[in-house]
């Protein structure tokens, strides 16, 4: 699987939902520099709207958010029709089996480790894409 770290990630919309400023701007600078396009959001509900207006290619989203978490979010994006397709990659502080667990329950794809380096960002990203 080697051609997938060289897949071309340009012009992919990547959506980064986090309450965390310092990690929208992290992922955001690396995914800009890599030539995504970058919609951001600080929870749940402010994503959905967005996610229904700019159908981003590949979604990353923090578990730990107030009023919606990451699982919900996750759920209502993977419930909706349009969007069920769409890769959601769960973000987390913690590195739990447990994390895991339930984001696979609720349909994510994949599971990152915050602080995220750039090639895993990117190796998600091009993971996923493809069969979106």
């Amino acid at each position: 699987m080697g051609e997938e770290r060289y897949l071309d990630v340009s012009g992919l919309k990547i959506m980064v939902i986090d309450d965390s400023k310092t990690i929208r701007r992290t992922a955001e600078i690396l995914l800009k520099k890599a030539g995504c396009d970058v919609l951001t959001a600080t929870d749940g509900f402010e994503a959905l709207a967005i996610i229904a207006d700019n159908q981003p290619d590949v979604i990353f989203v923090d578990i730990m958010m107030p009023r919606l978490d990451g699982y919900q979010t996750c759920a209502l994006i993977k419930n909706n029709q349009e969007f069920k397709r769409t890769p959601v990659i769960m973000l987390s502080s913690k590195d739990g089996l447990f994390d895991r667990a339930k984001g696979r329950i609720v349909g994510s794809e994949q599971y990152l480790t915050k602080p995220f380096t750039k090639d895993e960002l990117l190796g998600a990203i091009r993971r996923h894409a493809k069969a979106a």
